[in-house]
């Protein structure tokens, strides 16, 4: 059920996309008497403005609209082209249907506007082949999309979001406000807070998805906000909130309370901070701090280094935010790992984040690969049969393809459905008014808003019962049209659904569902290596001589893990519900690499730790590594790894490991809370992921 808010933009959608396309329709064919300008500038606000989901408010959707136009006009141009041969168009289809797909890779705009841009090329490489006409297409073209862009501005456009600069200054001011004792929150609204940052709870055209410096740097922010919530939120739960009794606490504090507050302001008036806020001094002066503390209780240390993590947390926010503002190539930053985008160049980004989805385990990648064969198919049946309006095969395809079999199956019926109705409809129609165009035009603007309206909010089989109408109506007063054109309709609609379906069934039929837990499963195998490898650089003889585990097959995984999800969670729910807290699992990712950074930079120890604190640390390591494992095998539906080999002989059992001596050295407390902090995280998971293996079960 829709709300109020989206049925009213529904009904406004279809009145600027209904306007936009009659003027130029009615304007080109009975002003001018030119057909073929008429046709385009009918089709193109239906392609960018009804067929795309363009995301923003009206003036960002108008500027994605101008900025598609150039690409429409090369597609067209090439569309037309191409047409000479069904082969040549055939291959086109494939390329065009391809990159345009994988254009969602740049982030949700371009997705929004790729199947109007498809629709553009479609409507060009069929018969009849006309290069003569090709000035008029681009014409039409240029036309219906500008007076599209008007429309978005002037006819009751749509407001702006809140943006996510906005939203990350409200998480950042509540972790501030907390820090500070200015509000006392329970644990589960801190964690509500952070929530607000996932991307299923920003609005599509303000999600930081791009691949330039300032999208990720706000992304990254965003990451570091919602793990600087959770944190607060487990100190909360430990009754480690408020007012430190220490003094290397009491001197820390203000200082990150003072950083909070200062990226608050930073991120409300949108100027960069002019430079560093020196947190890492703050750092190496608060752990000197406590290397020189005397007679000080484990737990006073263990509540420091979950104070250590909150200070690395706001760090990492700070610099974030810092480069998301400036957006601008800066030198190497500590850890250079994370934040290895701040000196790459703008062309590198890109040829990253491309190359990085060049893999069938990229559910973008699996997109378009789906998208250009079904098109592609779609393109080879309609040429060699010679079907009569036949882009509306692929238009079908376009419009009907979903990312799992069910859901297009789903989909097929209902279009069938209503597309039947809608031709006997049209069929009669035809019948009865014959040549006489003037009814079609009186008919052609009301149907038009009617479909446009009632489609979106009543259905599939609505949408495409009363589109058959709108197309009916429109073609017949380009050329004279019988009752066999609603016959063609139906035809070419069952030829693209079955096409549809069939891609369905070949190409990754359960769509993210499952691509969802490979990832994450190979995810959680990339991260086992990063805690065992952290606790070894950090009690390695002599202190030094290992050098840290390398980050990116983990951050590569991590990418992968984000993308599947946030494919996943743009599917519809399938089956029984199902919890499995895929969020959570990468919230435990973000803190893996984030400790692997931080722990090694700040808490290398300065003489070699005893050998049992040693072995105690690595046992606590090797477990936290294996509870990852285990969550790995259980996300595939695999049994969990057994505790040793089947072929290795049963040993004695192990000494028990000694006990933590009365005070543990620094390094020690810090790898324990992160180990302890992360165990916990992943045990929360665990407990959700039982019913992950369900082939029919929904995550969240």
């Amino acid at each position: 059920m829709k709300g109020g808010a989206e049925r009213a933009e529904i009904l406004c959608r279809s009145l600027r996309v209904t306007l936009a396309a009659s003027a130029g329709f009615y304007g080109f064919l009975y002003g001018l008497d030119e057909p073929v300008l008429a046709l385009y500038a009918l089709f193109a606000p239906i392609a960018l403005g009804l067929l795309s989901s363009v995301p923003g408010s009206g003036r960002q959707r108008a500027a994605v609209m101008l900025k598609a136009l150039p690409v429409g006009l090369v597609l067209v141009t090439l569309g037309t082209v191409l047409a000479v041969r069904t082969w040549a168009a055939v291959l086109g289809m494939l390329a065009v249907g391809f990159l345009l797909a994988f254009a969602a890779v740049a982030g949700p705009r371009p997705a929004g506007a790729a199947p109007g841009l498809q629709l553009f090329y479609i409507l060009a490489c069929f018969p009849p082949y006309a290069p003569q006409t090709l000035g008029l297409r681009l014409a039409g073209l240029a036309v219906g999309v500008v007076l599209l862009a008007l429309c978005e501005v002037l006819l009751l456009p749509r407001p702006r979001g809140e943006t996510y600069r906005r939203s990350l200054a409200t998480a950042v001011a509540t972790a501030g406000d907390t820090l500070a004792g200015r509000a006392v929150l329970p644990p589960e609204v801190l964690r509500a807070a952070g929530a607000r940052l996932r991307l299923s709870e920003v609005p599509s055209a303000e999600r930081p998805a791009g691949p330039g410096r300032a999208v990720r740097g706000l992304s990254q922010a965003g990451s570091a906000a919602r793990r600087l919530l959770e944190q607060l939120a487990r100190l909360s739960e430990a009754g480690h909130l408020g007012a430190p009794a220490d003094t290397a606490s009491r001197w820390l504090l203000p200082r990150i309370v003072a950083l909070c507050d200062d990226t608050v302001s930073r991120l409300r008036t949108g100027r960069a901070a002019p430079g560093p806020q020196h947190m890492d001094e703050a750092i190496d002066a608060f752990q000197g701090m406590r290397v020189g503390q005397t007679s000080v209780q484990a737990s006073v240390l263990r509540r420091q280094g979950a104070l250590l993590a909150v200070a690395e947390s706001v760090r990492i926010l700070e610099i974030s935010v810092r480069v998301a503002l400036d957006g601008r190539r800066t030198g190497p930053i500590e850890p250079r790992e994370l934040f290895w985008y701040t000196e790459a160049s703008t062309s590198r980004l890109w040829l990253r984040r491309i190359v990085g989805n060049m893999t069938f385990r990229s559910v973008q990648f699996h997109n378009a690969v789906r998208i250009a064969l079904a098109l592609g198919a779609a393109r080879l049946v309609a040429g060699s049969l010679e079907l009569t309006h036949g882009f509306w095969v692929l238009l079908a395809v376009l419009t009907l393809s979903r990312t799992t079999v069910g859901q297009t199956w789903a989909a097929i019926r209902e279009a069938v459905a209503g597309t039947l109705v809608g031709a006997v409809t049209a069929g009669a129609l035809l019948v009865a008014v014959g040549h006489h165009t003037e009814v079609d035009a009186a008919l052609l603007a009301p149907g038009m808003l009617a479909a446009f309206a009632l489609g979106p909010l009543l259905g599939i089989a609505w949408a495409q019962g009363l589109f058959t109408l709108v197309v009916a109506t429109a073609f017949a007063q380009i050329a004279p049209a019988s009752w066999q054109l609603a016959e063609a309709r139906i035809v070419d609609v069952v030829t693209g659904s079955v096409i549809g379906l069939l891609c369905a069934m070949l190409a990754w039929p359960a769509g993210a569902r499952r691509e969802v837990r490979r990832t994450m499963a190979g995810l959680l195998r990339a991260c086992g290596p990063l805690i065992n490898g952290t606790a070894e650089v950090l009690t390695a003889v002599p202190p030094g001589s290992v050098s840290p585990p390398p980050t990116f097959p983990a951050l590569h995984r991590l990418r992968l893990a984000e993308s599947a999800y946030a494919q996943f969670r743009s599917e519809p729910a399938a089956g029984a519900a199902v919890s499995a807290d895929w969020h959570g699992l990468l919230i435990s990712a973000h803190q893996v690499l984030l400790g692997a950074q931080s722990l090694p930079r700040f808490d290398l120890p300065a003489s070699a730790l005893p050998p049992d604190v040693v072995e105690r640390a690595r046992a606590d390591a090797r477990a936290a590594a294996a509870t990852a494992d285990r969550l790995a095998a259980l996300c595939l539906g695999e049994r969990p790894p057994p505790d040793r080999p089947p072929t290795e002989p049963v040993r004695p059992p192990a000494p028990p490991l000694p006990p933590l001596p009365p005070l543990p050295p620094l390094p020690l407390i810090d790898l324990e809370v992160w180990l302890a902090s992360l165990t916990a995280q992943l045990s929360r998971v665990e407990a959700s992921l039982p019913g992950a293996a369900d082939e029919g079960g929904r995550s969240s």
